[in-house]
């Protein structure tokens, strides 16, 4: 497995599996819509999850949880830009993503100096693998069956690990042929992205299916609802839940562990490197 990832001018180490801190820009997203939507509380928050360990910030202008409305690109770019640039300047040493899906977005925030692009639809939106491949950043291609808007009706599969496991490895091959190399890419196999309680079971079960390629895997299981329907907890109150799916995640090879509590699952993971004698 590729263990150093690049992300335009910095390098992210992946030998020991590292936290992606969650920063919403939002009204909307299920667990901390609307809390950061002002700039300067945005960066105040990026630069707490910093100091609690983050390797990385992910910065996300639309939300994508069940039932959202989509958003468009002038309104993301206007949520998301100032913060960026901010960050980017207040915490130099950090790799600045953005969560999102269209191109008029990326070429900003590439423009604006993040170092990763995370896209719940691994840019097979018109456009968005073109502005993404001549970026120079990492990319990040999640697993999604059907649109936010939808995707928790009815998602049904024969195999979901291996059919999500051949979406992750036909759309790594897309951005291959596009020019991007392997250093910059990684795979989300997508928790709770058009799945039931069953289907992410059977994918935490299954990780080593897609951690024992050649991409680094990145997970987002923080304070998602299925972590909720097994702990009972309303979403701000699902950091046990969520720190103990980080752990099994991270035991079966996942290199990247997305969360909205960070200094826990920081702490977490150190567990975890020194038990792998890593």
């Amino acid at each position: 497995m590729i263990t150093t990832l690049r992300c335009a001018d910095k390098t992210l180490d992946l030998f020991r599996p590292v936290v992606m801190g969650v920063l919403n820009v939002t009204p909307d997203s299920f667990s901390d819509g609307g809390r950061f939507l002002a700039a300067e509380a945005a960066v105040a928050h990026g630069l707490r999850l910093v100091e609690q360990g983050a390797a990385i910030i992910d910065i996300g202008g639309e939300s994508t949880r069940p039932g959202a409305a989509p958003v468009g690109p002038d309104e993301e770019i206007r949520r998301v830009l100032p913060v960026v640039e901010r960050l980017r300047e207040a915490a130099p040493g950090v790799v600045i993503s953005v969560d999102t899906s269209k191109p008029e977005v990326i070429r900003e925030a590439v423009a604006a100096g993040v170092g990763l692009l995370n896209d719940v639809r691994a840019f097979q939106e018109p456009g968005a693998l073109d502005a993404a491949s001549a970026s120079g950043c990492a990319l990040c291609l999640m697993h999604m069956q059907g649109d936010p808007r939808t995707m928790q009706d009815a998602p049904s599969y024969v195999d979901v690990v291996k059919e999500v496991k051949a979406f992750l490895d036909a759309r790594a091959q897309a951005c291959r042929l596009a020019g991007v190399p392997p250093e910059r890419l990684l795979i989300d196999p997508g928790f709770g992205f058009g799945k039931t309680l069953e289907h992410n079971r059977e994918l935490l079960r299954d990780l080593r299916a897609l951690t024992a390629g050649e991409l680094p895997v990145l997970v987002g299981l923080s304070r998602k609802s299925f972590v909720g329907k097994l702990t009972g907890r309303p979403a701000t109150e699902r950091v046990h839940g969520s720190v103990a799916m980080a752990v099994i995640a991270a035991l079966n090879g996942a290199r990247i562990i997305r969360a909205h509590d960070v200094a826990a699952t920081v702490d977490a993971l150190r567990v975890v490197s020194w038990v792998e004698g890593s």
